[in-house]
């Protein structure tokens, strides 16, 4: 190991990572690791959970070159939080990032900071979504891990899919064209840059966040397809010319691995941040497309239609191919999955709430038998969630229902008179969970 490594693996993680270090085989180079987000996507948007209104061949390939997880859950209904969680594969209550104007602490370990001391080259690309700390400060991707970033670091700056400039590194930098064609050039240059070395991407589009807005030639595809308000301002065409420009970014990024030889030695995970919005800048297009269906909720909705997301996972020869899956995944579970996948441990110190689903992405074992937890208590919305199998603890308000997500996926009726230990079990264990909050 050179001494430069094994020094920034003793700073950043103390003697533990060194065991990490070594754990990897060594008849075989890590894979690389790249992790495609979107922003926004609701779990009826893509055509590998039915859609048929837009074709989304490269995410139809993807999923037919691995899994598709149809119980793939987000950690929060929200851009900042879910995102927080992913890095750090923790809960809102234990990484403190409990809304979109809380910063990421820098004492967080993220998943790049985790597998760089194994030999990885790492890069976030795309949206970061800063918040603010109380020295008015933020925590920049290069202080997190990150060998570099190109992107949108501010929240409302990634509203825009046709943006002016974005950051390279702390630089802005004048840019042209469309958010996902963009970020997709740089992702490319990237791979070919990382041949020989394995990489972390992470790469976080801002499709279909807030503005709708597509190049003209491919709303021209869409446009009078569906019912407008306005056809002047086709919203619904713009909504579908969006998801079809991102298959095809996504198709890019795809075909650069096929091209570079590293596609067999690349673990792809494909997911979204969170359901699908109503919010005003959606101008009602996912209302009318119904992109979260067939769940009831919405972002900042804990009900499945907040976070229950597409969730697709390749590795070719390692994750099954063409295969369908019900095991249930939660987003904090990507940070030790990586790990493991690069030939690390998780730290104890890290205190990661996901578990390393690894061995059950590729097809070996089965999920946990597990409670999961969600909090969503800011913006009047006031909901918490606990979920075991296929019960559903869900609490709005301060009213509590019970729900059997998979015979009942809309939650529709409540079984909480039919089942009232099952009720009583998961009420109890989610108070013992928000009592482990930290308290800044």
């Amino acid at each position: 190991m050179p001494a430069h490594t094994r020094r920034d693996a003793l700073r950043l993680f103390g003697a533990g990572a060194l065991s990490a270090l070594t754990a990897a085989p060594a008849e075989a180079r890590r894979p690389n690791l790249l992790f495609i987000y979107t922003d926004d996507l609701g779990w009826g948007d893509v055509s590998v959970n039915g859609r048929a209104d837009w074709p989304m061949p490269n995410l139809d390939r993807l999923a037919s070159q691995g899994t598709l997880f149809t119980r793939w859950y987000t950690a929060a209904p929200l851009c900042a939080p879910s995102r927080a969680c992913l890095l750090t594969g923790k809960h809102t209550i234990h990484n403190t990032v409990r809304n979109n104007s809380v910063d990421l602490p820098a004492s967080e370990v993220t998943i790049a900071e985790a597998v760089k001391p194994l030999g990885y080259q790492t890069a976030q690309i795309g949206k970061w979504h800063r918040g603010k700390r109380a020295d008015g400060g933020f925590t920049h991707p290069l202080d997190q891990g990150f060998d570099s970033t190109f992107g949108y670091l501010d929240a409302r700056h990634a509203w825009e899919h046709f943006p002016k400039q974005l950051w390279r590194g702390r630089e802005s930098v004048p840019v042209s064209g469309f958010s996902a064609d963009i970020l997709t050039d740089e992702a490319a240059k990237f791979l070919r840059q990382k041949r020989d070395q394995p990489f972390f991407l992470y790469l976080a589009y801002i499709e279909p966040h807030f503005y709708v807005e597509a190049p003209e030639e491919d709303v021209a595809r869409f446009r009078g397809k569906f019912k407008e308000k306005d056809p002047n301002e086709p919203y619904n065409a713009r909504y579908a010319a969006m998801l079809y420009r991102l298959d095809a970014a996504i198709g890019r990024v795809l075909r650069v691995l096929d091209e570079t030889g590293q596609a067999e030695n690349t673990l792809v995970v494909f997911s979204s941040d969170n359901g699908a919005t109503f919010e005003a800048g959606n101008k009602g297009a996912s209302w009318y497309h119904d992109s979260n269906r067939p769940f009831r909720g919405q972002k900042r909705s804990l009900e499945e239609g907040g976070i229950r997301e597409p969730g697709i996972v390749r590795w070719p020869g390692k994750v099954p191919a063409g295969k369908k899956s019900d095991e249930i995944v939660h987003m904090t579970d990507v940070f030790p999955s990586f790990v493991s996948a690069g030939g690390g441990k998780v730290d104890p110190q890290w205190k990661v709430d996901g578990v390393n689903m690894l061995e059950v992405w590729m097809g070996r074992a089965k999920a946990p038998d597990r409670t999961l937890f969600w909090e969503f208590p800011i913006e009047g919305y006031n909901m918490h969630a606990a979920m075991r199998g296929d019960f559903k603890l869900l609490e709005i308000g301060g009213n509590k229902f019970l729900y059997n997500v998979r015979e009942d996926p809309q939650e529709r009726r409540t079984l909480a008179p039919e089942y009232p230990e099952v009720f009583k079990q998961l009420d109890k264990e989610l108070k013992d969970w928000l009592a482990t909050a930290v308290r800044l």
